[in-house]
C-alpha cells in the first residue's frame, strides 16, 4: 500500500499549530529581528577586494535537489601519480562581521534546524540562500578555497587555504551523480571522486575508523507533497563525505600545530561498553567473532537484515559523548581524537549551517598564511563548545519532534490498522521499544520485551493525536 502524501496546502491547522507549539517549546525564533535582516542585506553587498580570482576552476556542488544553502563546491584533478582536490567553502566570515547584531544572532541560533517548510536557519536568506551560498547562477561567490595535494594512496601531502572568488558551474544531486557515474558519464570535475573517495575509505579502515550506515528517516518534499521514507546512502554520498572528512582532518592538524582552534571530539569506547555491546548483539543471534575489531564488525552489518539492523542500532551506544574542545596557546592534555573517525577532526565545511565552522575557517586561514588569528576568533573560542552543545540538543529535538508530528499525520486515517515492523531496540528501564515499519516509513514506540529485539512484531494503531505528535499502539494477539 503506498504511503500517504501530505500536500502542504492541505496540512490541517492542528499540525501547523503543533509545529508552532514545538518551536515555542524549544524557544526557536520564527524570524530574524529587523536589524539582523537589514545587516544581512548590507553584508550581501560587501566588496570582495581581498579575494583572488579563481573563477577559471570548474567547480560543481552536490546537494539534495531542494537545497539552497550550498556550503561546498568541489573539483578534482590528477597531480602526477596523485591528486589535487579543490574544495571551495562559503566564506561566511567575510559576510558576518564581529560586533554586529548579525553576529550576535548567529551565536543565539548556533546552527540551522531543519524541517520541511519550517526550517530555522542560522543566517538570513539574503546570505544563506543568496550572496553567501555557492549557487550555480552564473555569479562568482567569495569562498575559502582549500587546495589539498594527495599522494597515490590518498594521503594529504600539502595544503593551502585562500580567499578566492569561485564560480559554481553546476548544481548536481546525489542520485543524478550516481546515475552518471554508473553510466560512465560523470561530470569532468568529479570524475575522480569515486577513485579518491575509495582511497580515503581504505585509509579510514587502515586507521581503525568507522561510520554507521543506518537508514535515514527523512521527510521529503516533492511536488507540493510531504512523504516519509527510509533511505540508504548511495555510494557517491559516502565518497563525497570522505572529501569533507579529509578537510576536517586537515583543519584539525593545522590548528593543533598552531595551538589554537576547536576540535570535534568523541571519547574512546570503554572496554565495559564494548563487552555490553557484544552481549547485546549475541542476544539478537548476530555473530561477532571474538577476534574481529569493532569497526570491522560494524562494516559487516547490513541494514537490510532485521537482526543486523537491530545490531547497528545498538552500535550507536558507542557514539555517545561527542563534544567540542577549544584551545588557545597550549594543546590540552586530554582526548583530542574523534574516536569513531580514529583521528583529530574539526567541523569546517558547513559554515552556512554551523556556527563553529566559521571560526575554524578563519583560524586555519590565518595559520596557513602566516597571519595573526583575529581577536574575535580567539575571544569566541571559550564559549563555542557550550553554544554548539546547546544548539545541537535543540536541533535534534526539533527534527525528531517534526518527524513525530508528521508520523502522526500520516497515520491519522489509519486508526485500527495493523502493521508489521522490526523491533530495533527496547529501553531497559521503561520497556518501551522502537518498531521500524517500512510502509509507511515510520518509527513507532510500543511496549516490548528485550528478547524480542531484532524480530518482526505486529502493532495496531489505537489512537493518534496529531497536535501532540503521539501515536498510541497496542500488540494484537
Amino acid at each position: 500500500m503506498p504511503s500517504p502524501h501530505l500536500r502542504i496546502h492541505e496540512i490541517p491547522e492542528s499540525l501547523r499549530e503543533a509545529i508552532h507549539l514545538l518551536q515555542t517549546k524549544l524557544d526557536l525564533p520564527r524570524q530574524f529581528p529587523e536589524t539582523v535582516a537589514a545587516e544581512a542585506e548590507l553584508a550581501a553587498q560587501l566588496p570582495s577586494d581581498g579575494h583572488v580570482d579563481r573563477t577559471e576552476i570548474e567547480f560543481v556542488t552536490i546537494d539534495p535537489p531542494s537545497s539552497m544553502d550550498l556550503d561546498q563546491a568541489l573539483q578534482i584533478e590528477r597531480a602526477g601519480d596523485g591528486y589535487l582536490v579543490r574544495y571551495a567553502i562559503s566564506d561566511v566570515p567575510h559576510f558576518v562581521r564581529p560586533g554586529t547584531a548579525l553576529e550576535a544572532e548567529t551565536h543565539r541560533r548556533g546552527q540551522t534546524k531543519y524541517a520541511p517548510s519550517a526550517r530555522v536557519p542560522l543566517h538570513p536568506a539574503a546570505l544563506s540562500e543568496g550572496a553567501a551560498s555557492l549557487l550555480a547562477d552564473g555569479q562568482p561567490r567569495p569562498a575559502m578555497l582549500w587546495e589539498m595535494t594527495l599522494d597515490a594512496r590518498g594521503e594529504v601531502t600539502d595544503v593551502s587555504l585562500t580567499r578566492a572568488m569561485v564560480l559554481n558551474r553546476a548544481k548536481l544531486n546525489y542520485e543524478g551523480v550516481q546515475a552518471d557515474i554508473d553510466a560512465g558519464t560523470p561530470h569532468p570535475s568529479i570524475a575522480l571522486l569515486p577513485e579518491v573517495g575509495e582511497l580515503r575509505q581504505q585509509l579510514e579502515i587502515d586507521r581503525g575508523g568507522v561510520s554507521l550506515n543506518l537508514p535515514d528517516q527523512e521527510i521529503v518534499e516533492r511536488d507540493g507533497t510531504w512523504e516519509l521514507e527510509f533511505r540508504s546512502l548511495v555510494p557517491v554520498e559516502n565518497w563525497n563525505a570522505q572529501i569533507s572528512l579529509m578537510t576536517g582532518f586537515t583543519a584539525a592538524q593545522v590548528m593543533l600545530e598552531g595551538k589554537v582552534g576547536i576540535l570535534r571530539t568523541l571519547p574512546p569506547a570503554e572496554e565495559w561498553s564494548i563487552k555490553k555491546l557484544r552481549r547485546s548483539v549475541r542476544t539478537l543471534g548476530v555473530e561477532w567473532p571474538k577476534n574481529m575489531p569493532y569497526p570491522e564488525f560494524v562494516r559487516s552489518l547490513s541494514p537490510d537484515d532485521p537482526k543486523q539492523l537491530a545490531a547497528l542500532t545498538k552500535c550507536t551506544m558507542l557514539f555517545r559523548g561527542a563534544g567540542y574542545l577549544a584551545f588557545d596557546g597550549e594543546v590540552p592534555d586530554e582526548n583530542l581524537l574523534h574516536a569513531a573517525l580514529a583521528a583529530p577532526y574539526a567541523h569546517t565545511t558547513a559554515p552556512l549551517r554551523r556556527l563553529v565552522d566559521r571560526y575554524v575557517l578563519e583560524i586555519c586561514h590565518s595559520l596557513l598564511n602566516g597571519l595573526e588569528v583575529p581577536q574575535w576568533a580567539r575571544d569566541g573560542l571559550a564559549q563555542l563548545p557550550q553554544e554548539m552543545a546547546d544548539s545541537g540538543r535543540t536541533a535534534n529535538a526539533y527534527e525528531r519532534g517534526v518527524i513525530d508530528l508528521t508520523e502522526a499525520l500520516v497515520l491519522s486515517n489509519r486508526v485500527g490498522a495493523i502493521f508489521t515492523g522490526v523491533l530495533t531496540d527496547v529501553h531497559p528501564k521503561t520497556g518501551v521499544g522502537t518498531v521500524q515499519i517500512a510502509e509507511p516509513a515510520v518509527e513507532l514506540r510500543v511496549k516490548a520485551k528485550q528478547q524480542e529485539v531484532g524480530s518482526e512484531v505486529r502493532v495496531r494503531v489505537d489512537k493518534v493525536d496529531v497536535r501532540k505528535g503521539v501515536v498510541t499502539l497496542s500488540r494484537p494477539n
